[in-house]
């Protein structure tokens, strides 16, 4: 009951026990079930799981419908929240991700995880730093008290330079690691796992609301899919970490080894977009999810481009993977953080 409170769902507010059981179960049926993978990789086209692609539709789909994209009308009248959250996503996180990913894989972790392995870790890391936030932040967001109406810009907004920028610049860092991407894949990718799913949640929130009304939209249609998104993730962890076993037996430091970065790079994010919005002295509510939207990770789109780019039992896969263990913990406590500190930004007047 006090989660509910909370504002954060019994799965949310554990969700990395349930990714760590998921974990196990995948592993364990690797290693004792093989043919269970062996059966689920014949269903595949143009390296696209097609199981896996449908339980990540599931985890997507319900978040796109989260998105009203008519609030874009009103961004011009508190801009400063939205520079710092485009610049933070996109002119710094992906490139801080790539220097702290390749500090730790190639020059810490050296004689820890051999140079090919460090190659396929640090790929996986680029995908989830390129991939800001979507739908876990409203969580976040209404953790801290943020503004509702502005995080739905900021994340509209986001989806949108999405489109546009992600694959650009995970094309260029995946290139600067020594890695050869097709384009055509990286397209296809975000065509299947944002496009696609966007249009169809524009489509049904447009079309429920038109019928029902928002009220009923908000309070019983969305409801509905209140675990969708958890379970077609952990279900798509089970599939993965079934694919993942050799790779998880023979290197079980490595997850370990993987999280670190992963961790110090979010608490970096976070406070780079947190304390530009106290410089520019942005109320709380708007300093608090810019800086959630910019630590947490859009994982889901992380998986799927992973998966189509490499394949299920690639370690990049694994990278990936693991922001989704360190997520919730470092994500919980950055809000205790936010909630901490709200003394440092200017009060909002009662209207």
């Amino acid at each position: 009951m006090k989660n509910k409170i909370l504002g954060i769902s019994f799965f949310e507010h554990y969700l990395t026990v349930w990714v760590i059981l998921c974990m196990i179960a995948g592993v364990l049926i690797g290693v004792f079930i093989p043919e269970i993978p062996k059966f689920l990789s014949k269903f595949e086209y143009a390296k696209v799981s097609i199981p896996i692609a449908i339980l990540i539709w599931l985890m997507i789909y319900p978040m796109m419908m989260k998105v009203d994209f008519k609030s874009i009308k009103d961004v011009g009248k508190n801009p400063k929240g939205l520079f710092i959250t485009w610049i933070t996503n996109w002119l710094i996180k992906p490139f801080t991700m790539y220097g702290i990913a390749y500090l730790f894989f190639f020059v810490i972790f050296k004689t820890l995880i051999p140079p090919d392995l460090a190659k396929d870790y640090l790929a996986g890391a680029i995908l989830l730093g390129a991939a800001p936030c979507t739908a876990m932040v409203f969580v976040w967001s209404h953790l801290t008290r943020g503004n509702p109406a502005y995080t739905v810009v900021q994340v509209a907004t986001n989806d949108l330079i999405i489109l546009i920028a992600f694959t650009p610049i995970v094309a260029f860092l995946l290139g600067l690691s020594g890695i050869t991407i097709p384009w055509a894949t990286l397209l296809i990718s975000v065509l299947l796992f944002v496009v696609i799913p966007l249009t169809a949640g524009i489509f049904t929130r447009t079309q429920v609301i038109k019928r029902k009304g928002l009220n009923f939209f908000n309070n019983t249609f969305i409801k509905k899919f209140n675990n969708t998104t958890i379970v077609g993730l952990l279900l798509t962890l089970v599939i993965i970490f079934s694919y993942q076993g050799e790779v998880i037996i023979n290197n079980p430091l490595d997850i370990f080894l993987i999280a670190i970065p992963l961790t110090i790079q979010t608490f970096l994010i976070f406070f780079v977009a947190y304390l530009a919005g106290k410089k520019f002295k942005l109320p709380h509510n708007i300093a608090a999810p810019a800086g959630m939207i910019g630590a947490s990770n859009f994982f889901e789109l992380s998986v799927a481009v992973a998966i189509a780019l490499f394949g299920p039992t690639s370690p990049v896969a694994l990278a990936t993977i693991v922001g989704v263990l360190v997520e919730v913990p470092v994500m919980l406590t950055l809000v205790k953080i936010a909630n901490n500190t709200k003394h440092w930004f200017p009060k909002l007047k009662e209207s």
